[in-house]
Parts: C-alpha cells; sequence; structure tokens
C-alpha cells in the first residue's frame, strides 16, 4: 500500500497508532505547522484547518448524525453530516469525502465546497476548544448508509421544520448552528426554496 498523508499519520510499521497531526492555520487559513489533535483542543485551542459536510437526500432533508458515545469529544451529540480535520497536507475536498465513506459508509454522489468559516467554540462538557478555520461541503447522499459504530451513534434524515424541533428538544454540537448558518446559502441553491431552509 502505498504511504499517504492519512495512512502515514496513523499507523507505524510495528502497527502501533502514532499521534494525529493537524494542520495549524493563520487567520487567513494559511499553513504555518502542525499538532497532535488533542493538544489542538486544550485551552484556549490552537487554530487548524477543519472540515464540515452537509448532505441531503433527493427531498431536501439534512442527513445528521449523532456522534458515538465513546468518542472523547463531544460523545453523544448531534451534528451534521460529516466533521473532521484534514492530515497535514491533505486537501479539505480529499478529507470531507474520505471522512464522509469511513465514517458512514458511504460515498456522496454530489460533494461541492460551499466556504469556509472561523470560530472559537469551547465545549462545556469536555473542556476542549474547537478554534477552527472550518471548510464547508454541501452534497447529495442516494446510497444505504452504514454507519461505523465506534464514530455514529446514531443517523437522521430530517426537513428544515424537523431541525428546529430536534434542536430545542436534543443536545447539538457547540459549533452544528455556527457552521449550518455560514452554509445555508449553498444549502439554499442546492436544495431549492421548497426545501425551506
Amino acid at each position: 500500500m502505498p504511504i499517504t498523508p492519512a495512512t502515514a499519520t496513523q499507523s507505524t510499521s510495528e502497527g502501533t497508532a502514532d499521534a494525529i497531526l493537524l494542520e495549524l492555520v493563520d487567520e487567513k487559513g494559511v499553513t504555518i505547522g502542525t499538532a497532535e489533535k488533542l493538544a489542538a483542543h486544550q485551552p484556549p485551542g490552537q487554530l487548524h484547518r477543519a472540515f464540515s459536510v452537509f448532505l441531503f437526500d433527493e427531498q431536501g432533508r439534512l442527513l445528521l448524525q449523532q456522534r458515538a458515545l465513546g468518542k472523547y469529544h463531544s460523545p453523544g451529540v448531534w451534528s451534521n453530516t460529516c466533521c473532521g480535520h484534514p492530515y497535514p497536507g491533505e486537501a479539505p475536498f480529499a478529507a470531507a469525502a474520505r471522512r464522509t465513506f469511513e465514517e458512514l459508509g458511504v460515498s456522496p454522489s454530489l460533494l461541492a465546497e460551499a466556504g469556509t468559516v472561523r470560530y472559537n467554540h469551547p465545549d462545556p462538557a469536555s473542556g476542549l476548544v474547537e478554534q477552527e478555520f472550518n471548510h464547508l461541503f454541501v452534497g447529495m447522499v442516494q446510497a444505504p448508509l452504514t454507519p461505523d459504530a465506534d464514530e455514529v451513534e446514531a443517523t437522521a434524515f430530517v426537513t428544515a421544520a424537523e431541525l428546529a424541533e430536534r434542536h430545542a428538544r436534543d443536545t447539538f454540537s457547540s459549533w452544528f448552528m455556527t457552521v449550518l448558518d455560514a452554509v445555508r446559502p449553498a444549502v439554499r441553491e442546492l436544495t431549492g426554496p421548497s426545501a425551506g431552509w
């Protein structure tokens, strides 16, 4: 197997796990270095590159995921379809497609860039901080899901109205509304005005 940034940061020739590195960036999104994943999320947080994916079905419903209960950061909360961090040197688009498949067992039938958003969100439950320069993606999913139970507790397709009800009732990730608001123009373009996004 060829060594890529994705495989090189996950395992060594002895099969032991290496530290996962994130790409540190400046306020304009220019790479300035790397940091170990957990260290980058310790208060006050280090600004790093991330991505958020919003996939919709043919009815214009958003695919939500509930993060697995065993995750060290924001376990059990609901969030957008997929989010994560590119490996150093990995294009955000490639990372978004890769992680969507790894987490949900499905490749988007359409995936398009939808801008960036920068935020700083402390997570009260874990004490960790999301200091992120986040690349946004919207797209379509048309194949059955086969989620990885280590990553995903549950999934749900929701309309805009159903999301509002669920958001009032359930716990969502600290970054969810920030990324949703930032991606709304692209979502409206993808789903059309009748979907209500």
